[in-house]
């Protein structure tokens, strides 16, 4: 048990996603149980952790009985009946998506893709998790909805944009969640709380009702405490629209994949950023956590070895998309006199980039592929830190312009975003903690179609590290 600010009990942590489904599908759970607990989890937590937008308690609790009802009559689906959470940049039908923003947004009248696909899986969506305003920055704090916070230490962030995810599955909330990544939005906040953050291959998880989101660089992702756990929830979500403009060649069964050994791979181990025209170092700490767990892997029997990928100018052609990104979303906003002014100039600067520049940068892709994926004929896997710096305190990016939040940005996160222009997969995995008690991770890296391989590997890595076992006070 655990105790809140207020000095009440709450009730203990959720059981992974696994270890919940396994249950209910034997019948020594309820779902009717699982999901009051996990209410009563969020409403204890939400006073210091805020990583709820929105709860749909009485929804929730009636999709639990029929869940309850469905397993009774002998029904078996791999989610049936296990609360799980989304992003508030999902839709869920009868309830408005926010995407960090302040105003009055409208219920949705249908769920997205994503959500459709989890309930088809019989899961119960107890939640939105919080978000910073469209995504934009690696801490999930705002005017419309206050600071979300690092259960590992509460005057730290998660991170972002995926925070509240985060927050909620590392404070064993829920056993599990949905975010999304266009810049790391996913495997920072892993990193940051202790997880394994999942961006699949971009298409993998449908973004629908976008076509695609972010101009292609942001996917849905998963969010969870074990490997096994992150592998049901993405097969779980994985999947097509009709109308999606991205659809991976190659159908993959990550549950299937986290079984096998991955064999002996070579591994290039990579400490190089790619150029953005802004200062950047790396923290000592995260060197070294990332070194030790490549020792790790060497003493599991693969090959590591010193090696960065040919980025080039690969951040030219991240702005225009980005910046375009969040023009289409703020020009859907009721109130745009309630954007941060960070915003505002995001808006200005995809509207600017919006034709020549915005096309150029998509047509760019191919060759980028070809060249950072030179690597490929020479390593099975790239190694890299998520994130250069430890979890920022809380504020660390408020009240900054938008030129200085940039700069403080790039500073603290320069390794993910390039995944996200190149639309191919990776995954962090927990790779220890700061002198003070923080978590760092390390991600794993591959080419299109490569989550197999990468969830492989993170299992054997998990196994090895036992990093399930360690979860914050």
């Amino acid at each position: 048990m655990s105790v809140t600010s207020s000095g009440t009990k709450a009730p203990a942590v959720s059981s992974g996603l696994v270890e919940t489904a396994r249950a209910l599908a034997e019948g020594s759970a309820r779902a009717r149980r699982l999901t009051e607990e996990a209410l009563e989890r969020i409403a204890a937590a939400q006073p210091v952790l805020n990583a709820f937008r929105i709860v749909r308690t009485e929804a929730a609790l009636a999709e639990a009985d029929a869940a309850d009802r469905r397993l009774a009559a002998g029904e078996r689906l791999p989610l049936l009946g296990v609360p799980v959470a989304v992003k508030d940049d999902m839709d869920v039908a009868g309830k408005p998506t926010a995407f960090g923003c302040a105003g009055e947004f409208p219920p949705k009248t249908a769920d997205s893709e994503a959500v459709r696909r989890l309930r088809a899986a019989g899961a119960i969506v107890i939640g939105k998790t919080q978000t910073p305003e469209l995504g934009q920055w690696p801490c999930t704090e705002g005017p419309a909805f206050g600071d979300t916070r690092n259960p590992w230490n509460p005057a730290y962030t998660p991170g972002g944009s995926s925070g509240g995810s985060a927050a909620a599955v590392a404070a064993g909330l829920v056993p599990a969640a949905l975010g999304s990544d266009g810049a790391g939005s996913v495997r920072i906040p892993a990193a940051w709380t202790h997880l394994v953050g999942v961006k699949p291959q971009r298409g993998r998880i449908s973004t629908w009702p976008e076509p695609e989101s972010f101009h292609g660089l942001t996917v849905n992702g998963v969010l969870a405490r074990s490997v096994a756990d992150a592998a049901l929830l993405l097969d779980a979500a994985s999947g097509q629209h009709p109308q999606d403009r991205h659809r991976p060649a190659a159908r993959v069964s990550a549950v299937e994949a986290v079984r096998r050994p991955p064999g002996r791979l070579r591994i290039a181990l990579s400490f190089g950023m790619a150029f953005t025209g802004t200062p950047k170092s790396l923290d000592p700490e995260v060197r070294s956590a990332v070194e030790r767990l490549a020792g790790r892997l060497e003493s599991l029997g693969h090959e590591v070895v010193p090696e960065d990928p040919r980025y080039g100018r690969i951040g030219l052609t991240f702005v225009p998309r980005a910046t375009g990104g969040v023009r289409d979303w703020a020009s859907r906003v009721p109130d745009p006199g309630l954007l941060d002014p960070r915003t505002h100039g995001a808006m200005r600067t995809g509207r600017i980039l919006g034709g020549l520049p915005l096309r150029a940068s998509r047509r760019a892709e191919t060759l980028l592929r070809r060249r950072i994926g030179e690597i490929f004929g020479r390593f099975d896997v790239v190694l890299t830190p998520t994130t250069a710096t430890p979890p920022l305190r809380i504020g660390a990016l408020a009240g900054l312009g938008a030129m200085a939040t940039d700069r403080a940005m790039i500073a603290a996160c320069p390794y993910a975003w390039t995944w996200n222009v190149l639309g191919w997969p990776g995954v962090n995995i927990p790779a220890g903690f700061t002198s003070e008690g923080l978590p760092l991770g390390a991600q794993l890296l591959g080419p299109a179609d490569s989550e197999p391989l990468l969830l492989s590997l993170a299992a054997q890595a998990e196994a090895a590290e036992a990093w399930t076992s360690h979860w914050p006070r």
